[in-house]
């Protein structure tokens, strides 16, 4: 027997609100059912599993108007989307599991002026993933955060664009802006593809701002991108991601943040470690004046599978600008490969002009460290300042009771 329980507390506006998504949301259903599914994955080095819920099993879905705070003892199974809207909290415990059912739609979004609150521990860590009995990538959708720190593709310090995945608004002129804290999170088996080009990634931050705390967050085994970022200035730390079919991690739209200790192993098929740009290729820059990327990254382990014809680590393209600080690439044919031209995509003159650099980095396994295809002319040394005496991040230290591989 199944019993469902509308939650209370919808008001006109917040209706409004849902009927404007597009992806047409509703309002949260928790049903209580008697079944449950268990595809938990073993931590990485951890020896404290949670303990079994022992509470009600329920499904979650639909627009949240008010504070939604997840309790321990229930086992709780994601249904379709479940949208924070503004002025709400999302408070997720540490040590829980939440399963996601199958389908692109499915996913966790903190809409702007909304916030998340998910502190797990390096023993209990928080664990998004899918359902399945036999979970695979691209079960479900991810983790999407939406904030009003500034991108560069919209004009106007307030002016606003839309997210991919449930066309959601992000954008503005807050850089510390607040969006939350994401603490020891692990997301597995996302990045389902809602249509043709619209994919969603294991963690999407859409202009999130600098006032938003995210440290160990780990995207295991996704279908689109592991981590990326639309703009925005959050700074992130102990990134790992594994295995993600398409790019590691990835950044567009004026990126500006700092990232700190990342480490990153790719498949033998999958595309890029790092995949960057200036602004958003698919629409073009539309900030005025232009801005590109510049995000600051320290401390990086890029695991490849083998140099083989055709694989690149880190691609650099659409004008972006950024320093790489502390880099060991292992196992590419490419080290860094650089894309541009003369006109909007002027990445090469940002090495030029001192903004795009690497200091310090070793290659192992690796043919030609550095592939110029910007139409500026710059030799290797203006672009990587200092080489083999890279130590990266120490993995097999923070990765220990939260990650898996």
């Amino acid at each position: 027997m199944k019993t469902n329980y509308l939650l209370t507390g919808l008001t006109a506006a917040a209706l409004l609100f849902a009927s404007c998504e597009a992806d047409d949301t509703a309002e949260i259903v928790i049903n209580n059912t008697d079944n449950s599914v268990d595809n938990s994955v073993t931590n990485n080095g951890g020896t404290n599993e949670p303990e079994e819920p022992t509470g009600e099993a329920i499904d979650l879905q639909g627009t949240m108007t008010s504070d939604l705070v997840l309790d321990s003892n229930n086992t709780y199974t994601l249904t379709g989307p479940l949208v924070m809207a503004p002025n709400t909290k999302l408070t997720i415990p540490a040590g829980m599991t939440i399963r996601a059912a199958s389908g692109a739609n499915v996913y966790i979004a903190i809409s702007q002026d909304a916030v998340i609150d998910a502190q797990g521990t390096s023993t209990n860590p928080i664990v998004l993933t899918s359902a399945a009995s036999s979970p695979a990538a691209g079960d479900w959708g991810g983790l999407i955060l939406l904030g009003r720190a500034p991108i560069n593709s919209t004009t106007g310090g307030s002016a606003t664009s839309t997210s991919e995945i449930g066309g959601l608004p992000y954008g503005g002129s807050d850089v510390s802006d607040f969006s939350g804290v994401i603490r020891y999170v692990r997301v597995e088996y996302s990045g389902g593809a809602a249509d043709g080009q619209s994919e969603n990634n294991g963690f999407s931050f859409y202009g999130v701002g600098n006032g938003t705390t995210v440290d160990h967050i780990q995207a295991f085994e996704g279908k689109d991108d592991g981590i990326e970022f639309f703009g925005g200035t959050v700074n992130a730390s102990y990134l790992s991601v594994v295995n993600a079919q398409d790019d590691s991690v990835d950044w567009t739209e004026g990126y500006s943040g700092t990232l700190t200790n990342v480490y990153i192993k790719q498949g033998v098929s999958h595309d890029k470690a790092i995949e960057a740009d200036g602004f958003n290729t698919d629409i073009g820059n539309n900030s005025n004046p232009v801005y590109f990327s510049a995000p600051t990254l320290n401390n990086v382990l890029i695991v490849g599978q083998g140099n083989t014809e055709g694989t690149e680590a880190v691609r650099l393209r659409a004008g972006t600008q950024g320093e790489f600080n502390n880099v060991i690439i292992q196992g590419y044919e490419e080290g860094f490969d650089l894309d541009g031209d003369s006109g909007d995509s002027p990445t090469g003159q940002g090495v030029l002009d001192g903004l795009l650099f690497v200091d310090t980095v070793n290659f192992d396994d690796v043919t030609l460290k550095m592939k110029n295809d910007t139409g500026y002319e710059f030799d290797e040394s203006d672009f990587i300042m200092n080489e083999g005496d890279a130590t990266g991040t120490d993995y097999d230290t923070w990765k220990a009771g939260w990650t898996v591989e």
